[in-house]
């Protein structure tokens, strides 16, 4: 892969630097081919980048003092957040940091809505890769050792800086199905940071979304571990490809807080240990063994009755001893204090960060001053509570991954200049664009009403509170300050010269008595009912209507769980509205998880699934509405009918979904609770179709480590150009423990004309047929399998068998 920055040479940087560094150093600490971090005029060890990184690490560990080595333990907030200084100032003497620091979060990057964060260092972009040199050429020259900082920040949907490129939301991400455009992200990403100097991004996240209330399922790729695993695999060494580190989160169990509830240090989650490791671990177990990520987040929770922060199984044995993780692990914000202030589980603070050190935690991060880890740790050290050698052990990892960073051979961005050249690019652009148009999932096309026709649709009405909402496209993890089209405003801007195309708001999103709306009716004030009323009387004069319904940032985030999952304040009542109209509605959902739209789904001819997109969702949702865009997104998660039905998901255990007929149950009897998916996971039409044909297998029985080749045909049987997801599930028929009744173990994204036919294959590794056995170990067992193809989880088309012999 061409990287688009080369290291930094040494001789270039001993010219920018030799006329300011005088006042720190009276001696130049740049040299050819290294520089003098420790300023003793001699190359050291660490100082020497022909030596290996152990060996580096141990040299500079063994010059390190106590305050040195547990400032390499801490986290620094940047500008805005905690640090109250843009650029380095004299007092920096005399902060805590004068020692050096671990990583510094979110530099100067602009958050979009924290006032206290805007900063004039974030763009233009090469003003903010100069300013991240001189933050780092003062750890570099002003302290003893020179340490530089890991420069961290977000970057789930994009990287979390002003105007960098643009992603849709994770969900969306997810809904793609799409290896190689979530490479691409990844790419895009890793390289827009190392241009702006950033050296870390906190991404992707791995957490597996099991519960449809919970506020942050839009961050999340899906509720299933293989589709997430295969995507974090691809971000993660996208990132990684460009030399930065990616940080996966949130380890572990972090997903599934009790009856969705979302609190401020999220706890019991009611995990089985054998679904803790099927379900939550194997995407963190797989990205970290096929990637090497080079962090990980833990998370704030416990898991039985163990703050996974604070826990030496999470921290050391399985991700150190099991899944040789080599990174640092970085807590989430506060989730060491909460050992001790939710979890009770240590006296007090101190307490706490005994346990978070001793389990394995590598750096600790907080909206508060790094001291205020740093100090107790020193003391825990100083009493022998903390031994030397764990707190060597917890600060070589941080500076192994310093060294392989290369921040000591190349600590400041080359090239500032070059940086407003290769950030967000028209390419970068592109690339965003069709990651939201491949995300786009259409739900339901009854008589193929869209594509809309053009020319047919003369006077067009796009209603609903989304239609012109635009902050859903953003987000604090996500870049800021750019252009964004609203729907309301693609759908004008693709069909305004040739139709009419009217807007009524129709309602707000929320109603006046909302969340408390959730869970009984409420009477509608006059202002409400004349919005209603107002859309009603532009739709009678309207050839179509758009009605743009869903969910805002509002609604949709941290914290943000909700009680049920019905559209929303009044728009339900909305689109009723609308339907006794008699003219065609087109719902277009706007949404962070999926919704219960179970009237809209039985009544509204056409829904389209936009989710999350990012600043171009209306220009990809009006071009998916008149047919430029195919819609070929399928969805990742499965969308009740109602939250009584939660948990409900895929993958899930025999008969744990089932019906309560005779067929369904031998117990069966009687009709008292709504049944089935409302959409099935890996669901999603097309405005062409497609034919499944040819199953192959390699062999019809094979060894307990050998491989099965998968071949299958997909046909665009249609008249039009589109995308299909080939879709493979796997059953083992005969287990020793109960396993799922079916599992994702592959997946293909294929682009075909109408007409043509394309060969997709798979392997099937024993990895993919693994199960953990009575004794709790992975193991590949005999017997029979059964390979099922098709393009949903309920929609197989083709099914073959094969035997595993002992």
């Amino acid at each position: 892969m061409n990287r688009t920055f080369r290291y930094p040479s040494v001789l270039f940087f001993a010219l920018l630097f030799v006329a300011t560094t005088g006042h720190a150093q009276n001696k130049n600490i740049y040299h050819k081919g290294w520089i003098d971090f420790n300023k003793n005029g001699k190359m050291d060890v660490f100082e020497d980048p022909s030596k290996p990184i152990d060996s580096r690490v141990n040299d500079l560990l063994s010059q390190m003092n106590l305050d040195e080595k547990t400032c390499q333990t801490a986290t620094l907030y940047g500008y805005g957040r905690v640090l109250k200084d843009e650029m380095p100032t004299a007092e920096w003497k005399t902060k805590i940091w004068k020692d050096g620091i671990a990583n510094i979060d979110e530099e100067l990057n602009s958050l979009p809505y924290n006032k206290k964060a805007v900063t004039q260092y974030s763009f233009p972009f090469s003003k903010h890769a100069n300013a991240i040199n001189t933050v780092q050429k003062w750890f570099v020259e002003e302290t003893r050792l020179g340490i530089p900082v890991d420069f961290s920040n977000e970057g789930i949907h994009g990287l979390c800086h002003d105007r960098a490129t643009p992603f849709p939301a994770p969900v969306n991400i997810g809904s793609t199905w799409n290896k190689n455009l979530v490479y691409r992200a990844g790419n895009t990403v890793g390289r827009e940071a190392k241009a702006l100097g950033y050296t870390n991004v906190y991404a992707p996240i791995l957490d597996v979304a099991r519960d449809q209330r919970w506020g942050r399922v839009v961050e999340c790729y899906a509720e299933d571990p293989y589709l997430i695993a295969e995507l974090g695999k691809q971000m993660t060494l996208g990132i990684q490809n460009q030399g930065v580190a990616a940080t996966l989160k949130h380890y572990a169990v972090y997903s599934v807080p009790k009856g969705g509830r979302d609190g401020n240090a999220r706890t019991d989650p009611h995990v089985a240990p054998r679904e803790l490791h099927e379900m939550f671990l194997y995407p963190f177990k797989r990205v970290i063994q096929e990637a090497r990520p080079m962090g990980v987040m833990s998370s704030y929770n416990d898991w039985d009755g163990e703050p996974v922060t604070g826990s030496y199984y999470f921290l050391t044995e399985l991700l150190r001893n099991q899944y040789g993780f080599n990174g640092y692990v970085v807590s989430d914000s506060e989730a060491v204090e909460f050992i001790s202030s939710k979890h009770h589980v240590a006296d007090d603070y101190k307490g706490a960060v005994k346990q978070a050190i001793e389990a394995g935690l590598n750096v600790r991060t907080n909206f508060t001053m790094p001291e205020t880890f740093i100090l107790p740790l020193r003391e825990l050290v100083k009493e022998g509570s903390v031994s030397m050698k764990t707190l060597d052990e917890r600060v070589a990892d941080v500076l192994r991954v310093k060294f392989r960073l290369g921040l000591f051979d190349s600590p400041y961005v080359n090239d500032p200049a070059a940086s407003d050249k290769n950030v967000h690019t028209a390419s970068d652009e592109e690339l965003a664009l069709q990651l939201n148009r491949e995300s786009m999932v259409l739900l339901k096309n009854e008589k193929n009403l869209l594509p809309l026709n053009i020319n047919q649709y003369k006077n067009i009405l796009v209603t609903g509170p989304l239609a012109t909402e635009t902050k859903y496209t953003t987000s604090r993890y996500g870049p800021s300050n750019n252009p964004i089209v609203s729907i309301l405003d693609g759908i004008k801007a693709f069909a305004g010269k040739t139709a009419t195309v009217n807007y009524s708001k129709g309602c707000e999103v929320i109603d006046s008595k909302w969340p408390e709306s959730e869970i009984m009716p409420v009477a509608l004030t006059a202002q409400e009912q004349a919005q209603i009323n107002e859309a009603v009387a532009a739709a009678k004069n309207s050839d179509v209507i758009i009605a743009v319904v869903g969910e805002t940032d509002d609604l949709v985030g941290e914290s943000k769980t909700r009680t049920g999952l019905n559209l929303p304040g009044l728009q339900s009542q909305l689109l009723q509205a609308l339907y006794v109209t008699g003219k065609p509605v087109v719902m277009v959902m706007v949404n962070g998880r999926p919704l219960t739209i179970n009237w809209e789904n039985k009544y509204l001819p056409a829904i389209l699934q936009a989710g999350f997109p990012g600043p171009s969702a209306g220009k990809v949702v009006a071009e998916t509405l008149f047919g430029e865009n195919n819609p070929g997104g399928k969805l990742t998660m499965t969308y009740p009918k109602s939250v009584g039905q939660i948990e409900y998901n895929f993958p899930f255990k025999p008969a744990s979904q089932a019906g309560q007929s005779k067929n369904d149950d031998p117990n069966g009897y009687g009709k008292t609770m709504v049944l089935g998916s409302l959409y099935p996971f890996g669901y999603g039409l097309s405005y062409t179709t497609f034919e499944f044909s040819n199953l192959k297998l390699s062999a019809e029985q094979i060894r307990s480590q050998g491989e099965v080749q998968v071949s299958v045909d997909v046909k665009n049987t249609g008249s039009r150009k589109g995308d299909e997801v080939v879709q493979l599930y796997l059953k083992d028929v005969v287990s020793s423990v109960t396993t799922y009744e079916t599992v994702l173990r592959g997946f293909e994204r294929v682009n075909l004309a109408p007409g043509e036919t394309k060969t997709v294959k798979f392997t099937l590794t024993p990895d993919d047929l693994m199960l953990l056995d009575k004794n709790m170990k992975w193991t590949v067992e005999p017997g029979k399998f059964e390979v099922l193809i098709g393009n949903s989880s309920e929609s197989i088309k083709l099914k073959k068998e094969f035997m595993v012999s002992k």
